[in-house]
């Protein structure tokens, strides 16, 4: 497939942005049972809410830049029956909505308790509105990998490995630019967001790599007759009769050479799992606000060039007829 750098932009941020949103709640629980410092609520969760919000917005706006007719966006949710995709139109507003919400509450001190729980544990309407965020962050990943891992006749998507490596290098950015956030916010958790940092990027780099793995073994099942329809035993192809190109070569194949997926393939293995993770360790242990941000910045840019590959590893069936323009 062609990656369009829009959807790249739209999965990477909008899935920062989820995964911050899960460091902070993250961090809201464990403070509440006492086994982290409570930080300043309208310091951390106001402005960490809003930074997750604006990754989120970047990521939405970013989606307009793929689509022919933006004024018709909205009737891509229409059908929420059978799409994946009208589903994450319709819960990313949701969950951008309650992600607002979540900082509106801690602005406005809404952390009186509510509802007892064992002991002095107690739950709060912040602690509430943030666990239905939870639920609607856990939905639009799903819904943004299904869009992809639903195409049975694309098999390096079809895998559940997809919605695996969708959600946690999600959490893996989300809490890595916890990490560097709370380092200006609230200097208590940068170890407690640092080790979750580590376990989530390990974890996606063994996912990652399943998926890699799994896809070279891949054999097409396709094949020149059934692509066009035609059962004879010998078809070669001459030609495919737009000497110039057509949308099908365009969209459909990246038509950049091998050496080149394998430059960006080893690119993004690097950039987003131990270059990052040797950079937060050095940021912790010299207590360095400068190299957290780095290791932010060059996982992000990883991310980019995993995304880019994701789509353009995607071999369409319909690339065996296609095979030559001229």
């Amino acid at each position: 497939m062609n990656p369009a750098f829009s959807v790249i932009l739209l999965t990477t941020l909008i899935g920062i942005g989820q995964g911050l949103f899960l460091a902070l709640w993250t961090g809201q629980v464990y403070s509440l049972v006492e086994v982290l410092p409570a930080p300043d609520s309208h310091r951390f969760y106001v402005i960490g809410s809003a930074i997750s919000l604006a990754f989120l917005v970047a990521g939405l706006l970013a989606s307009f830049f793929h689509l022919g007719h933006p004024e018709r966006a909205w009737r891509s949710a229409a059908m929420w029956r059978t799409s994946w995709l009208s589903r994450e139109v319709i819960v990313l507003p949701m969950f951008m909505g309650v992600v607002f919400c979540y900082g509106m509450a801690h602005y406005f001190g809404w952390n009186t308790p509510q509802i007892p729980l064992r002991g002095h544990v107690i739950l709060e309407p912040s602690l509430m509105i943030g666990t239905v965020g939870v639920a609607l962050c856990f939905a639009l990943f799903i819904c943004t990998a299904m869009i992809y891992a639903c195409i049975k006749f694309l098999q390096e998507w079809h895998s559940s490995l997809t919605v695996i490596n969708y959600f946690l290098l999600g959490c893996a950015s989300g809490f890595m630019l916890a990490t560097v956030f709370s380092a200006w916010a609230a200097p208590d958790l940068v170890t407690f967001y640092g080790g979750w940092t580590v376990l989530l990027v390990l974890a996606a780099l063994a996912t990652r790599t399943a998926s890699l793995l799994r896809n070279a073994r891949l054999r097409p099942i396709s094949n020149m007759q059934t692509a066009i329809g035609v059962r004879h035993p010998r078809i070669v192809q001459k030609s495919q009769g737009a000497m110039g190109g057509s949308f099908n070569t365009r969209e459909f194949f990246h038509g950049k050479p091998e050496r080149f997926l394998r430059a960006v393939k080893w690119g993004f293995l690097l950039l987003t799992f131990p270059l990052p993770i040797l950079l937060l360790l050095a940021g912790l242990l010299f207590d360095s606000p400068p190299l957290l941000l780095a290791a932010f910045a060059v996982q992000y840019l990883g991310l980019l060039a995993e995304r880019w590959y994701f789509f353009a590893q995607a071999n369409h069936p319909q690339n065996l007829y296609y095979q030559h323009i001229s």
